[in-house]
């Protein structure tokens, strides 16, 4: 089925418009009522690297735990900064596992001055290097923890995936639509943005001690290990106190407030130059002070469309 994406954002160059991005937005109340919604938050999607907060959800309730920097960095979407490996070096070695069992692919750091650097000292694509090994390495503690085989952990019919499964249904309120295999190798179970958001705000919302709590508090407290240090989803959640907030490929986008008012965002090109404005733009109609959604904003980059009237009315 194809979503009802509708026009979210202008490209414009001297004045005129040059190109549009069609996408989707839904916020929710603390309460999980519909705060406001744009285009077609309700057909399945893939969440991509956005799901990793519920996915680390699910392994601590498996019985993971790690400090507040193995949370963050199973998180991630990390940039492949010296900060990254580290903290995915250590999940790995407090359970004593080599970093060969990784069963992501080895690549070169996400970030480009860091890749650069890489490539330049003649230094070869790593798994840890990766931007999912924080999850990868997380994944493979659970298993150790679980006495599950760590070699077919990918597997979607292997406990864990199946435990991610059912705690990704449960955090969402809703069956997964589909299942298909992510960039890094792992099963992608398809939801909603209305239940990516609910599973954000319950995320965000969560009891002190609670797997969820473990969570959220490993994002508040490293927000540079969930991105990278010249990403937006850092800089935005430094900016916003209390946010905790994931991005993910194919321009996708969550973040929960401390209240649990929970804004999803989705891209339908997976233009990822408009997913910050869209998400700056339905923060701000969340009450969020726009001095602080400001760098997130374009000049070149206009939200528009439904989302624009909202703001307008607001």
């Amino acid at each position: 089925m194809t979503p009802g994406h509708v026009p979210l954002v202008h490209l414009l160059r001297g004045g005129m418009v040059e190109g549009v991005h069609h996408g989707s937005v839904v916020a929710l109340a603390p309460d999980g009522s519909t705060l406001f919604e744009v285009g077609d938050p309700d057909t399945p999607m893939y969440p991509r690297s956005t799901a990793k907060p519920l996915q680390a959800v699910a392994m601590a309730r498996l019985g993971l735990r790690l400090d507040a920097a193995g949370f963050a960095i199973a998180s991630a979407s990390h940039s492949g900064e010296s900060q990254h490996l580290r903290a995915a070096a250590a999940v790995l070695a407090g359970a004593g596992i080599p970093a060969e069992e990784l069963r992501n692919p080895e690549d070169y750091p996400f970030d480009p001055i860091v890749r650069d650097a890489w490539i330049a000292d003649g230094r070869k694509p790593d798994r840890l290097a990766h931007n999912c090994s924080g999850k990868h390495a997380a994944m493979l503690v659970t298993c150790r923890e679980n006495g599950w085989p760590a070699e077919s952990y990918l597997d979607p019919g292997h406990p864990l995936q199946q435990a991610i499964r059912a705690t990704v249904e449960d955090l969402t309120a809703q069956p997964v639509a589909r299942v298909a295999v992510d960039g890094c190798g792992a099963p992608l179970f398809a939801v909603s943005l209305r239940g990516l958001a609910k599973a954000a705000s319950r995320i965000a919302t969560a009891a002190a001690g609670t797997p969820e709590f473990l969570v959220a508090q490993g994002i508040r407290q490293h927000p540079e290990l969930v991105g990278g240090s010249r990403r937006d989803v850092t800089a935005l959640m430094r900016a916003v106190p209390g946010l905790i907030a994931k991005d993910g490929f194919e321009a996708v986008q969550l973040a929960a407030l401390p209240d649990g008012t929970a804004v999803a965002v989705k891209i339908a090109d997976g233009g990822d130059r408009a997913r910050p404005p869209v998400l700056a733009a339905a923060l701000g109609l969340c009450g969020v002070d726009g001095g602080r959604l400001e760098p997130f904003s374009s000049d070149t980059l206009r939200v528009t469309g439904a989302l624009a009237e909202l703001r307008r009315a607001a």
